[in-house]
């Protein structure tokens, strides 16, 4: 021993020091995480520090921060402030729409939260199929003639997106400008990755990986933030955006081959004055990126406009100071009269959304819930289990998707009125860690285009009644109930 410890063995006094550190570290942190962060997702937080004080503080060092960087924060509420300007000639105050005022207040709380406006004259379609909806936008792409600006979550070079790849190869290399976005960690972990990085190297396409974690270069941040945007905008005037990734259905995964797993999409086609404000988020990713503004395209397409649906991009992420997406829902759901229709992958409610979506039931509205049988996640498809037994008590019917599809289409319906699409999921993650597109379409409609596919989704699922789920083995119940817990670690 080269120097004496006066309370005892070396290792008495070590183990002294630490239980007095990991004490001052409980105290301490007990006044610091509860701020700015859910009472559920402290309380997690906490419980995992307590248990496993050592881990559980690594943890929440890495993870326990759901902001961007300063910079890019103040970036976007920048962004936010140009985007009212510049999109100040889209916003029509004699607006044909003609609905509920509850619909205009909720257009009035997305102007408020994300700056872009409600916009009328558009055309929607709806695409369901995987495969179409790829061959739409390759044959989208084949007509750009000034840019094309793409933004994925995931992307592969395979077999099924070899058409649409190899288009944006085309446009570029005929001169249209194409710039293409793709969520680093979320690529990364697909297989082929080196694959898709070499082919791209070799085009003439501008592209750049979203909120790349690289420690080396400084670029840091909490590893679990991610930019889950689908859109794709041609010189401005058509668009594409819902659920689907650019990759084949099966996720490049011989796991999900073998068991014939397949994700199920939706997507939509949008033409008329929607486009420059989608085109807006995409430009506010670019700049985040790139440095690169481009202003200069967020104009109105010439021409009459295509059709007669209202419509307004809702976007929303940890780029924000509210949780834009959210608020949305919990308006509309709180709104509804009649029915209410929701596909969401992933349902993972916080306690604000599951009150809305209960309430609805309890006060007599038609609440569905689309999910699938079994998800992809196990640890996010138990704790989505760990819901139902209260929906099911309040009257909210559940359809499970037939295994070994995974529903991964994200959309909901309100009465006649309203149908929000997007990339957004309803769980937390959504809400507060992922950057999210979402459109809200306005009118019977589109409305009743969306019931179509929700109606193709009831025929092959089997609804969940309580008993059945009542009487379930306790061992499940006992992993959907520890996996809610996880949930809240945000």
């Amino acid at each position: 021993m080269l120097f004496p410890f006066p309370f005892g063995p070396e290792w008495t006094w070590l183990v002294g020091v630490w239980a007095i550190a990991e004490v001052i570290m409980r105290i301490v942190l007990l006044g610091i995480i509860p701020g700015n962060r859910r009472p559920t997702t402290a309380m997690a937080w906490l419980l995992a520090i307590f248990l496993i004080p050592s881990l559980g503080f690594v943890l929440f060092l890495l993870f326990g921060n759901f902001k961007l960087s300063k910079r890019r924060r103040e970036q976007q509420e920048a962004v936010n402030h140009r985007v009212r300007s510049v999109t100040s000639e889209l916003a029509d105050p004699a607006s044909e729409y003609s609905g509920p005022e509850w619909v205009r207040s909720a257009g009035e709380l997305n102007h408020q939260l994300g700056s872009l406006p409600m916009v009328d004259g558009n055309k929607v379609e709806l695409i369901p199929g995987y495969d179409e909806s790829l061959k739409a936008m390759a044959e989208a792409i084949r007509g750009a003639k000034e840019y094309v600006n793409a933004e994925f979550y995931i992307m592969s070079s395979d077999f099924m997106t070899d058409e649409l790849l190899t288009e944006l190869e085309r446009a570029a290399e005929r001169g249209v400008t194409v710039r293409l976005l793709f969520d680093h960690i979320g690529t990364l972990r697909i297989k082929g990755y080196r694959r898709l990085v070499r082919r791209l190297k070799a085009s003439k396409i501008q592209w750049k990986p979203m909120l790349p974690l690289l420690p080396i270069h400084g670029q840091w941040r909490r590893p679990d933030l991610r930019n889950h945007r689908k859109i794709l905008v041609i010189d401005g005037v058509l668009a594409f955006t819902g659920s689907q990734n650019l990759i084949e259905p099966s996720y490049n995964n011989p796991k999900h081959r073998k068991v014939g797993r397949k994700w199920v999409e939706l997507m939509a086609r949008l033409e008329g004055p929607i486009v420059p404000t989608l085109n807006v988020v995409f430009a506010t990713d670019w700049l985040s990126e790139t440095d690169e503004s481009l202003e200069g395209q967020l104009r109105l397409p010439t021409g009459p406009n295509p059709g007669h649906v209202t419509a307004q991009v809702v976007p929303s992420g940890p780029g924000f100071s509210t949780e834009n997406n959210l608020r949305l829902f919990n308006t509309l759901i709180y709104s509804a009269q009649h029915r209410i229709s929701i596909c969401s992958p992933y349902f993972v409610p916080d306690d604000s959304l599951l009150y809305a979506i209960t309430t609805a039931a309890q006060r007599g509205v038609d609440v569905e819930l689309f999910v699938s049988e079994k998800g992809d996640q196990f640890l996010v498809h138990h704790a989505q289990r760990s819901y139902y037994e209260a929906l099911l008590e309040a009257g909210v019917r559940i359809y499970l998707y037939k295994a070994p599809y995974v529903l991964h289409a994200k959309h909901f319906t309100i009465d006649d009125e309203v149908a929000v699409l997007g990339s957004s999921n309803m769980d937390m993650r959504s809400f507060s860690l992922n950057m999210e597109v979402s459109v809200m379409l306005l009118g019977a409609e589109t409305v009743n285009l969306m019931r179509a596919v929700e109606s193709t989704y009831r025929e092959v699922s089997t609804e969940l009644t309580l008993d059945d789920w009542m009487h379930r083995p306790p061992l499940a119940k006992y992993v959907d109930n520890v996996a809610r817990l996880t949930a809240t670690l945000q």
